[in-house]
């Protein structure tokens, strides 16, 4: 299986780009095109790592990134010394993305896909009215916040723990479906749901209140409504040295303090 590497444009990814050069030249240095299965060194960080999951989402290759960045959650640290080994023993991890479908305000189709989170945010100063249904049943006739976000287990560390959803543990079937800054109802927390589901959002008021779709990096302006699912079909994955797996790296992201 060949190997590519590629890496951000910052100073600290291309030095360790020319470092890999010099002592690996049997790697592939270049972006891959083909459509066997491959394996791709990532070097940045982890909205470089975002960026390029999204990019060859739906080729067969396994990511193997190393952190030039700084949080580098989704990546492993940065080391010369037997790489080819090390790739050849890393542990698997397996992302399903979520797929959003965002109806605007003049009647357009937009399919997203998101690794960590999907949301809708308010797009002036004032709150967002949304009702909320699960399975074509509304289980909420409006609620007033900034937004609402729906974020896989991988994501749930990110943006949804900053907004005070739960971390899930990377094989649960759950799904974290978390308001942003819920003013009615004013106590509601947020749920989890089975990862099997289908959100559905509808903007009340859109006209006066208008809305915005995000989905990791990418955003659709005057939504009108949102459908959110889970994407079986896809899988991503994810290799990372023994030991310090994307599972263990979310449990442990729940004792930090």
């Amino acid at each position: 299986m060949n190997i590519y590497c590629i890496a951000d444009k910052s100073l600290a990814a291309q030095a360790e780009y020319e470092l890999l050069k010099k002592t690996y030249p049997q790697l592939i240095f270049e972006k891959p095109s083909t459509d066997e299965e491959a394996i791709l060194i990532v070097l940045g960080g982890d909205g470089y790592m975002l960026y390029n999951l999204h990019r060859y989402m739906h080729k067969p290759y396994k990511f193997y990134g190393m952190n030039c960045g700084t949080v580098g959650f989704l990546l492993n640290k940065f080391l010369v010394e037997n790489l080819i080994e090390r790739i050849k023993h890393a542990e698997t991890s397996i992302i399903n993305p979520l797929t959003m479908i965002v109806e605007t305000t003049n009647n357009q189709l937009h399919e997203l896909l998101a690794i960590n989170e999907a949301s809708l945010f308010r797009h002036t100063h004032q709150a967002a009215h949304l009702k909320l249904s699960i399975n074509n049943q509304i289980k909420m006739d409006e609620l007033v916040a900034d937004g609402i976000l729906v974020a896989t287990p991988a994501g749930s560390s990110a943006y949804n723990a900053s907004a005070g959803g739960p971390i899930i543990p990377l094989n649960a079937p759950l799904l974290a479906l978390t308001p942003l800054n819920s003013y009615k109802p004013r106590r509601w927390g947020g749920a989890l749901i089975p990862d099997t589901v289908k959100i559905q959002l509808e903007v009340l008021y859109s006209d006066k209140r208008p809305v915005i779709a995000t989905a990791d990096f990418q955003q659709i302006e005057k939504v009108k409504s949102a459908k959110i699912y889970q994407n079986n079909k896809l899988k991503l994955k994810l290799l990372f040295d023994p030991g310090h797996s994307l599972e263990e790296r979310i449990i442990n992201e729940q004792f930090l303090i």
